[in-house]
This record gives C-alpha cells, sequence and structure tokens, in this order.
C-alpha cells in the first residue's frame, strides 16, 4: 500500500514522493514597483499541531497538520530545496490556488495549471499575478479581508497554507529514474577520478536567528487562537513555470497533504511554552550592509500567464495602512543573477477534515 503519510524533518515538511517544502522568513517588499527576489533570513520553526493537542484550537485539532508562527505583516516564501523526485504541487492559500486563483481541488488540471513541478521550480515567493513576476506572502489576520482567500471568495473560513503533492505515475516515474541513471553514468565518466562536488542551493536559508526554545508551561484549554492567513504585498521578478509533462504522466490522486496554520508569536509561545523568532530585520540596514537579492531567470522555461483572479488581488497595505519606512534600493553590485537550482523522513503528520 502506497504510503500517504506526510513528516516533519526538522523545519522541512517532506510529502509523500519527494517533495521538501521550508517556509522562509525574508524582507517585505514596498507594494509599488517591481523588485529582485529579496533574501532569506532563516526558517520558520515548524511544530506538529498533535504535539500540541492541550493547548491548540479545537479546529486546529480536526485539520491536523503543522504550524508556524508569523508576525503581521511578515512575509515569506516557500523553498522546494531537497525535493528528490519529480512532484506536482498544489500551494494553497485559504484553499485559493495560489498559482490559478481557482478554489482548492483533488485534481491536477492544465487549463489553468494549478500547481508547480519540483523540483523544475526551486521556490515560489507570491501568488502569480503578473507576466514573469509574483506578488509577495504576508500575513495578516482573517476578518479584515484583506487576505486572498477574502478577496477572492468573499470570506475567510480557513487561513493558513494547504499543500499537496501528486507523484508521477509509474510508468513515468520509471522513464525518469532511467534518465537520471544515464545522465549520473555519463556524469561519472566525464568526471574521471576527480572527486565531484554537488551545488548548493543558491538560495538556502541561513540558520533561523532567535532564542532556544523555552520550557513548555501550562496553558488553557480550548482558548481561540488569532487566526491567521496570506495576503499580498509587493510585485517580483520570478516566474512560475509551465508543465512540460502531459498532464497523463501525472498519478491522477494525490500522495498527500497537509494543513499548515499560521499563528501569531505571542499564541505560538501560549501554545508550545517556545520563544517566538525576533521580529523581522529592517530592510534599510539589511541594505547598508550589502547582503545580496537575487534575480532568477531561466531562458528554458515557459513562465504561466498570470491569473486574472489573482491579479486583481489587492496588497495588505490597501486594508491596514501603510508603514513602510523609507524605501533603500540595492546596489546593481548586490543583486547575484541565479540559474536552475539542484534537486531523512522524520515524525509523521496527522491529517485531518479540511
Amino acid at each position: 500500500m502506497t504510503d500517504t503519510t506526510v513528516r516533519i524533518d526538522g523545519n522541512t515538511l517532506r510529502l509523500p514522493g519527494g517533495a521538501a517544502v521550508r517556509f522562509i522568513r525574508t524582507l517585505r517588499l514596498p507594494e509599488t514597483g517591481t523588485h529582485p527576489l529579496p533574501p532569506g533570513l532563516g526558517e520558520f520553526p515548524v511544530r506538529r499541531v498533535a504535539d500540541h493537542a492541550d493547548t491548540v484550537p479545537e479546529a486546529w485539532r480536526s485539520r491536523g497538520g503543522v504550524m508556524l508562527p508569523v508576525y503581521l505583516r511578515e512575509a515569506m516564501w516557500l523553498s522546494f530545496a531537497g525535493t528528490t523526485e519529480p512532484a506536482a504541487l498544489q500551494v494553497g492559500v485559504g484553499k485559493v490556488c495560489a498559482v490559478s486563483g481557482r478554489p482548492w481541488s483533488d485534481r491536477l488540471f492544465r487549463d489553468p495549471q494549478n500547481y508547480v513541478v519540483l523540483p523544475r521550480q526551486p521556490w515560489l515567493d507570491g501568488i502569480n499575478s503578473g507576466t514573469g513576476t509574483v506578488r509577495q506572502f504576508v500575513a495578516v489576520p482573517l476578518g479584515l479581508g484583506a487576505t486572498v482567500e477574502g478577496q477572492v471568495t468573499g470570506e475567510e473560513v480557513w487561513g493558513g497554507v494547504q499543500l499537496q503533492s501528486f507523484p508521477l505515475g509509474d510508468r513515468a516515474l520509471a522513464r525518469w529514474r532511467e534518465e537520471e541513471r544515464r545522465r549520473a553514468e555519463l556524469a561519472r565518466r566525464a568526471a574521471g577520478p576527480a572527486p565531484g562536488y554537488g551545488a548548493a542551493m543558491p538560495m538556502s536559508a541561513p540558520p533561523a536567528p532567535g532564542a532556544a526554545p523555552a520550557a513548555p508551561g501550562a496553558a488553557p484549554r480550548g482558548r481561540s487562537a488569532a487566526a491567521m492567513g496570506l495576503g499580498v504585498g509587493g510585485s517580483m521578478r520570478q516566474e512560475v513555470y509551465r508543465d512540460e509533462r502531459p498532464l497523463s504522466d501525472w498519478s491522477r490522486r494525490p500522495a498527500g497533504r497537509v494543513f499548515v496554520h499560521l499563528v501569531t508569536p505571542p499564541e505560538w509561545r501560549r501554545i508550545t511554552g517556545e520563544a517566538p523568532p525576533p521580529s523581522p530585520v529592517d530592510r534599510a540596514a539589511y541594505t547598508r550592509a550589502g547582503l545580496p537579492w537575487y534575480d532568477y531567470y531561466d531562458q528554458d522555461a515557459d513562465d504561466l500567464a498570470p491569473s486574472g483572479t489573482l491579479q486583481d488581488v489587492k496588497p495588505v497595505g490597501d486594508w491596514i495602512g501603510d508603514d513602510h519606512e523609507p524605501w533603500q534600493e540595492p546596489s546593481p553590485q548586490q543583486v547575484w543573477p541565479l540559474k536552475d537550482a539542484p534537486g531523512a523522513p522524520g515524525a509523521p503528520v496527522e491529517d485531518g477534515d479540511w
């Protein structure tokens, strides 16, 4: 029987079929203009809901999954480094597809495409809302109407992030493995006796800053946590790649799925007993320090057309005001060009009703 268990390995979610997902803290961009890819500032800590059943809201227990702490207006991106075999990954924000803008589905669709292809897509920083651009994922509370979910559906029921993976079908996977075996053999012959070195993920996050976890303490049972969802912020240059395989290559049913709950830092401390990460670093200070930004371009890939639904989503500043300090653009020397990124089980994550 096929294993459908999602596992947590450190702060990495490993979905059946080899897909790996990390949530990366980053700088929030201005909501005007188009910018290079912002840098990673460490991983969000990820914990299983089942490990804190006595302190999470009842709705979270029924949905299962994992949780992570985010500040109001904090930005994030999803890293897919470590994905071992091809996978079609659906990414939902409040059960709205971040690629197509359509409602969440347990099927893959091509017109419009409602998934990204791993490891071909090395990361995803936001919703597919422009030609060659995305609008940054930014955390906001439910109830204001500022989330993607609220603007697209008119309701804010789910919040969080949803992930669902589809592996290649048996025949397509066998072909891919044979192609990889031949490619590896040719590489070994070309390399000769010299040792090889694997390429590092260019946007892999540095070690997450923050205090060590505090000892868990008693917390009231059944209390409601302030629910968080994802709205959008500034625009950045990033392609969401069109799938080059026929849809029939993919499995017709998902291999696994997981609900990712977003929680405020005070609630994180109450639920887990751990100190949340520190607030995000000031953008101007980061730029003055000379640390890198990124431009990623792949001339061999086709970008998906933007979703008309997602193009109409307004940034969070339109709902809760603009708090940006004066923006300092990175110098040309700070913007690094990137190309393709290269492609251990942990504790199982419980799924639930959602």
